[in-house]
């Protein structure tokens, strides 16, 4: 019998071929900022250059469309640079970046409900006018904004306009090694600066612009959580974990709570996903097929189930997995009212290739990125993983198909979880059985709360109900994350050693699909690679000497580092786990392979405020302090001032010769603005931690 004839995946999902030099361009754009004059003149010479191949006899089409092939690919190529040039606000000649200068009056526009925070209440602001020299220039963007907790506050509602006078900041980076690249994030959200206001810093104006869709959004989301926070009587983890699972909503939730789920697996339960919409659209295709008079018409379905789950997405804040997911539903339900059965990967890349033309910042998203990497490691490994084992008990097969998805979805999402997050979740696939078919019963029990609150009673049952499966989702979450060995945790990953690893688990698929034994050569020759990458980076950070003065607003932290041990200067609750160690000096640690810390290094002598560092000279100030003149000044390479002390740079420099001062980011504002002035006169070379970032200097050995 002769082989049946296989079609490869590029040919049974032309979306691919499309997707992936679009997503060259976006790439091409990000990296090289290319100019928008080359980007509009290769769209423009490539899109004629492609019609011109239909002027030309079939015959003669045929023969060049190798020709045409490249073509279309260097036009998309091009417009996904042209698209991400036009998405950058920046570029627009009406944002107001362009016009605004220090000392101007803004009429902001409150683009979101406030939301209310440990010490201010924050929202999104949209900047309708600059006023500048009493000319009023209407322009647009986004700006941040943090009100102090006062009496008015509270008064501020979404399309409420506000007349500010205080001066805007510019989103920074800690510039702390391994941190969160904040700037980036939310130069992807198209907001670049961003103010805390004071009573006295703003002006509530009489005028409002209220969009209806999204006053009508927000309004749905605000009575939909007052149906769960009325209904459900449990505490406020299970009406934070309700809120979330429900529409996204995390303003409720415990950091421990989610840390919790992290650790065990299953936060993507709690993070809208498109999991969420695959029950909502499978509970839609169930509900409309029933109803009298719309289940005759597949086109009205489709209409009525396709507006459900858009609704559904954006009551959820449209998070980039849940827009795909719901951009991946709109394509196989049409396909499906056709009568076409399309590939599922012609579907998940169309989907990608729609969303990234809206936004090709997407590309960056982590939601984004783990959501595809996940359905597309279901689509490929999960049949092969479920027929590892055969079970005759019905349940126990069951069991085991959960099991069989849960890890087909490790297998893509691994390496880039380990990259982003440095860690691995040990018991998933115990977590994921447990988690998994329990928060879609809840999903569906806070759907039936939500539609029948108004009901007496009902509503009542329905929420005591919703609370005790929650409390104990959140028990068995808890109880696994509290085993020992439950995450493995702190493990670094380079930008190489990721894709190292994804080579190596491409081609160890291949072969235990395929049953290929070049790719099984491939994989020993990838895993080699990468343990070699491994060690070579071990051993790169076992001869590793910094400082680092980390930026940590109001407190003092510095790091000695030898090695993988380092020795700790600053304030004492920077020791504890919690959260201020957690976000400003734990990636700084993973990413540095710090796994040890000791209270006197081999290579540090000190003798306080005094320190010695390899050859390296260091004094840090961190109290008031009186030194003599000296005869001969001392030498030393850096001075570090913490802590707002009394001190005077002109004093100092008769006491010591210094080559560097540095001021952290214990100290005020002000305080680092009058020693930066001293610095100027004194013609002194100095670094300002709260305005540069962190403070990494690398000793040589």
């Amino acid at each position: 019998m002769s082989k049946p004839f296989d079609i490869p995946v590029w040919k049974k999902a032309p979306f691919i071929r499309l997707l992936l030099p679009l997503i060259a361009g976006i790439l091409l754009e990000w990296y090289l900022k290319i100019p928008v004059a080359i980007g509009l003149m290769a769209v423009i010479s490539f899109f004629i250059a492609y019609l011109l191949f239909f002027l030309f006899p079939f015959a003669v089409q045929f023969k060049l469309q190798a020709i045409r092939s490249v073509i279309l690919n260097l036009l998309l190529i091009s417009a996904g640079v042209l698209i991400t040039w036009q998405k950058d606000a920046q570029h627009n000649n009406n944002w107001f970046g362009q016009w605004y200068q220090n000392g101007d009056y803004l009429i902001v526009r409150i683009n979101e409900p406030p939301v209310e925070k440990a010490k201010s209440y924050k929202a999104e602001g949209y900047v309708e006018a600059v006023i500048h020299n009493n000319e009023t220039i209407k322009c647009e963007g986004k700006v941040l904004l943090y009100f102090a907790k006062d009496s008015l506050m509270p008064l501020l509602q979404y399309g409420d306009k506000v007349l500010l006078n205080k001066n805007l900041q510019r989103i920074k980076n800690s510039g702390n090694p391994g941190a969160f690249n904040y700037q980036q994030y939310a130069a992807f959200q198209l907001i670049f600066h961003n103010v805390f206001l004071q009573k006295n810093n703003w002006v509530l104006l009489d005028d409002e612009n209220v969009n209806p869709f999204r006053q009508f959004i927000f309004s749905s989301r605000s009575s939909i959580l007052a149906a769960l926070q009325k209904n459900i009587p449990q505490g406020k983890d299970e009406l934070g974990i309700a809120e979330a699972l429900l529409i996204g909503y995390t303003n409720d939730l415990d950091k421990d709570l989610v840390q919790a789920y992290s650790n065990t697996g299953v936060v993507h339960i709690i993070a809208i996903s498109g999991m969420h919409l695959a029950l909502i659209y499978g509970l839609l295709v169930w509900m409309f097929a029933r109803i009298p008079g719309i289940k005759k018409s597949k086109t009205i379905q489709v209409i009525l189930i396709l507006a459900c789950l858009w609704l559904f997405a954006l009551l959820t804040g449209a998070a980039a997995s849940v827009l795909r997911s719901a951009v991946m539903f709109t394509f196989i339900a049409v396909g499906k009212n056709l009568s076409r059965q399309s590939s599922i990967y012609n579907s998940l890349a169309g989907s990608a290739f729609v969303m990234l033309c809206y936004n090709p910042y997407f590309l960056w998203d982590v939601g984004f990125q783990l959501s595809y990497l996940a359905v597309v490691g279901i689509i490929v490994f999960q049949k092969s993983v479920y027929n590892w084992l055969y079970f005759k008990n019905k349940p126990l097969n069951e069991i085991w198909k959960l099991m069989a998805i849960s890890l087909a979805a490790q297998v893509l999402t691994f390496p880039i979880c380990i990259y982003y997050f440095h860690q691995f979740p040990n018991l998933f696939l115990i977590t994921n059985i447990i988690a998994v078919p329990l928060s879609s019963v809840i999903l569906f029990a806070e759907i039936g709360l939500v539609s029948l609150s108004w009901i007496p009673y009902i509503g009542i049952y329905l929420g005591k109900l919703v609370g005790s499966m929650v409390w104990l989702m959140n028990s068995a979450i808890r109880l696994v994350s509290e085993i020992s060995f439950a995450v493995w945790d702190n493990i670094p990953a380079s930008i190489v050693s990721t894709w190292l690893l994804y080579a190596f688990v491409f081609a160890i698929g291949a072969w235990l699909i395929n049953k290929n034994k070049n790719a099984f050569r491939l994989a020993a020759l990838f895993l080699l690679a990468f343990v070699f990458v491994q060690g070579f980076e071990s051993w790169q950070i076992k001869k590793q000497q910094k400082i680092i003065v980390y930026n940590v607003p109001q407190h003092q932290a510095i790091d000695f580092v030898s090695g993988n041990e380092y020795h700790f200067i600053g304030d004492s609750i920077l020791l504890e786990d919690g959260v201020l160690q957690n976000f400003h000096l734990k990636p700084a640690r993973i990413s540095l392979q710090l796994s040890r810390r000791s209270d006197s290094l081999p290579t540090v002598f000190q003798q306080h405020p005094f320190y010695l560092f390899g050859n390296k000279k260091i004094l840090v100030i961190d109290k008031p302090v009186i030194f003599e003149p000296q005869q001969k000044k001392i030498a030393v390479d850096i001075i570090i001032i913490s802590k707002n002390p009394s001190v005077q740079l002109a004093q100092l420099v008769k006491v010591f010769d210094c080559e560097q001062y540095i001021f952290d980011a214990s100290n005020s504002i002000r305080k680092i603005a009058r020693w930066q002035e001293e610095c100027a006169t004194l013609k002194l070379i100095y670094y300002s931690i709260p305005a540069n970032g962190a403070y990494v200097y690398n000793i040589p050995i």
